[in-house]
């Protein structure tokens, strides 16, 4: 059987605003959230939270290549989140609030390059992109209570919002 989906690895603070964003993108077919990033196995959310274990907090998307590519979901990535501040979205700061990508295939890391120097070039940012662009080694899924928590807590805080950024699309 021919495998009909593709999986993205994307970091841009707390996982939780990213993961109702990204949710709600025509084409993702599945989302979890969780760490990536580190060397330290099975991750947790008491690891994490210290900012020493390398990893960030993450999300890991499964999408149909058919009906959204992820030079797409990479522009809506950058829409999402503000990829010109090192280590820090909102009031999160510390390592694990980094914005990364961690790449599966040298297409996905070409393409994410592209896209980067799309967004610079845009000056929507107002600021050049640190986004890190990184192998991908590893994925611990987030704790049961994480997953899908805006659902859960409606109220609950995010620092993501949907920019109506062209970036150069």
């Amino acid at each position: 059987m021919i495998d009909t989906t593709q999986t993205a690895y994307l970091a841009g603070g707390c996982f939780w605003g990213m993961e109702e964003l990204v949710r709600q993108i025509p084409g993702v077919l599945e989302t979890e959230v969780g760490y990536t990033g580190g060397d330290v196995p099975n991750a947790n959310y008491d690891i994490v939270k210290m900012g020493r274990s390398g990893h960030a907090e993450s999300l890991k998307i499964v999408f149909d290549p058919a009906k959204l590519t992820y030079r797409h979901l990479l522009f809506e990535f950058f829409r999402m989140h503000n990829p010109t501040t090192r280590n820090q979205q909102g009031n999160d700061r510390g390592t694990q609030y980094r914005s990364a990508i961690f790449y599966v295939s040298d297409e996905q890391k070409n393409t994410a390059d592209e896209v980067i120097r799309t967004v610079d070039a845009s000056g929507e940012w107002g600021a050049k992109v640190v986004t890190e662009v990184t192998p991908f080694k590893a994925f611990w899924p987030a704790e049961a209570y994480h997953q899908k928590y805006l659902v859960k807590n409606p109220r609950g805080y995010t620092c993501h919002v949907n920019r109506g950024y062209r970036l150069g699309e």
